[in-house]
């Protein structure tokens, strides 16, 4: 299922707005993130499936791909994380 979610970060003393996708499918469970993205940005698989478990739902073993546009943007801190799991959620159902 897919499923998509609007964040924003801040770049330098402006804000752009980013949209989060996902992509929840069959096959081999992995999360991947694409999109022009630092560690911290990637780091937030890990953050993202712990806070869904800890919320009493539970983290299906899917293929997720997540999608962070625009790509020309680079992506920084942890300001998507809410965005990443609430497309992960809608991507599960449970949304």
């Amino acid at each position: 299922m897919f499923s998509s979610c609007g964040s924003a970060i801040i770049d330098g003393v402006r804000s752009e707005i980013v949209t989060i996708e996902a992509d929840v499918s069959n096959g081999l469970p992995a999360v991947e993130m694409v999109g022009n993205m630092n560690t911290q940005v990637k780091e937030a698989k890990e953050r993202v499936r712990t806070a869904i478990k800890n919320s009493g739902f539970q983290f299906l073993p899917k293929r997720i791909v997540i999608n962070a546009y625009p790509a020309e943007v680079h992506k920084t801190g942890t300001s998507m994380d809410l965005a990443i799991a609430l497309s992960i959620m809608a991507g599960f159902g449970y949304l």
